[in-house]
């Protein structure tokens, strides 16, 4: 190991900020700004690039601020709580130019200004726990490779952060407890264990329960099987199993900037592939002709159909894309993919190669993917190698304090499309 002094230039997706040696390698460091100078402690010079240790901070930023959180710096909930949140967004929107045009391979990408969170602490309402060494439930640190247990989480919604507060839960198979907020800061838990079998229950305070099953389906064991939460004025189901954004703000966010890019006009037919609980389905039935909607999980199919019941003009299927999108009689003017798992889809990567085999057979005129930045760029050059050139990006901040922004990107395929937020 070796002590540096290195002025920072750049933000790296991953929420550490770039500097170089004197030989040029590229030093990623933890905890700083861009614009500072700093002091580090990093590997010696064998590789092309380092991640460092943050050991002072020479001359600061004016943009670094005092983290609200205890536990910042060991938890890997948060990454920019040093930073305000003007800056944060600044950092989010260059990395969505730098991830585009460097890993996604898009000259001069076309990214509208990042939406902002309407709110930058006290806002999430779901929060995944994991089994604390020594006893209770906490997150994970990746500074100390352990599960550490959490006092406090800010970015919690204040009913989220009570329950936290008063959580404690005795099962030695517990693998995974996730916490979701309802309407009116209705709580319910979902279980994951080693194995299928139900655990015995008893809790002391207002709580759901239900045990999450290996394919994401659940069983009910205290309470409500699912919870209300509305969304855009309206109200939706969700079961413990299925995946939604982690808030209604996260939500109606995303729904406002897909809407805006995919600009359905009425009497087209639109594709929404995975649609989970039908969050996005109801606002696009509410413009377009008719939606076909997409989803494995037969427990959000099942809030789909409760969720969407006042419209007449869904198609839904319980298939994956493998299986329902070469059956597709036409081919909508619009397809709309979820393609990574954080809060939208059902698992975290690209999007699936039936997909891509598909949109290069199929050709609908215009493809919007909803994605972290990361895995929509790696998207970019498989689309463009399914035919199709990208239009414009539309980064929303639904994950203030923390490194990962979700993108709305627009490709148009050989039919042509009138171009809407570019």
């Amino acid at each position: 190991m070796t002590e540096l002094t290195l002025t920072l230039t750049d933000m790296a997706h991953g929420g550490l900020a770039l500097g170089r040696n004197r030989g040029g390698r590229a030093v990623f460091v933890p905890f700083a700004i861009p614009g500072e100078t700093v002091r580090v402690r990093a590997p010696r010079p064998d590789a092309r690039f380092a991640r460092a240790e943050l050991l002072a901070v020479v001359r600061p930023s004016p943009d670094r601020v005092a983290p609200r959180c205890r536990h910042f710096g060991i938890c890997g909930q948060c990454a920019f709580q040093h930073m305000t949140y003007a800056a944060q967004l600044r950092a989010k929107e260059a990395v969505v130019r730098d991830q585009l045009s460097r890993v996604g391979g898009i000259r001069n990408p076309v990214v509208r200004p990042i939406i902002p969170h309407p709110a930058a602490y006290g806002y999430r309402g779901e929060t995944a726990l994991f089994r604390a060494e020594g006893g209770g439930l906490g997150y994970w640190s990746p500074v100390e490779r352990r599960i550490f247990r959490v006092a406090e989480c800010p970015i919690l919604a204040p009913a989220l952060q009570a329950a936290l507060e008063d959580l404690d839960v005795d099962l030695p198979d517990l693998r995974k407890l996730t916490l979701r907020l309802g309407d009116d800061d209705e709580l319910l838990a979902a279980l994951e264990v080693e194995g299928v079998e139900p655990p015995e229950l008893a809790v002391d305070f207002p709580v759901s329960v239900s045990i999450v099953l290996p394919d994401r389906t659940a069983a009910s064991l205290i309470g409500d099987p699912f919870l209300v939460r509305t969304v855009g004025g309206r109200p939706l189901r969700l079961s413990p199993g299925v995946a939604a954004p982690h808030s209604a703000a996260a939500a109606e966010m995303l729904t406002a900037a897909v809407l805006d890019a995919a600009a359905v006009a009425p009497g087209e037919t639109v594709l929404e592939s995975r649609a989970g609980p039908g969050w996005l389905t109801a606002a696009l039935a509410a413009r377009a002709a008719e939606v076909i909607a997409i989803e494995p999980n037969p427990d959000a199919v099942a809030d789909a159909a409760e969720n969407l019941d006042a419209f007449d003009n869904v198609s839904l299927y319980e298939a994956t894309e493998e299986e329902a999108l070469p059956a597709l009689a036409r081919t909508p003017a619009t397809a709309i993919f979820h393609a990574h798992g954080h809060g939208q889809s059902h698992g975290a990567g690209e999007l699936p190669a039936a997909t891509l085999d598909w949109l290069a057979r199929a050709q609908p005129g215009r493809v919007v993917v909803v994605a972290e930045v990361g895995a929509l760029a790696k998207d970019a050059k498989r689309l463009a190698g399914a035919g199709y050139r990208p239009v414009a990006f539309q980064p929303v901040d639904v994950e203030a304090q923390g490194f990962e922004v979700e993108v709305v990107g627009v490709w148009s395929g050989t039919k042509k499309i009138k171009p809407r937020f570019c």
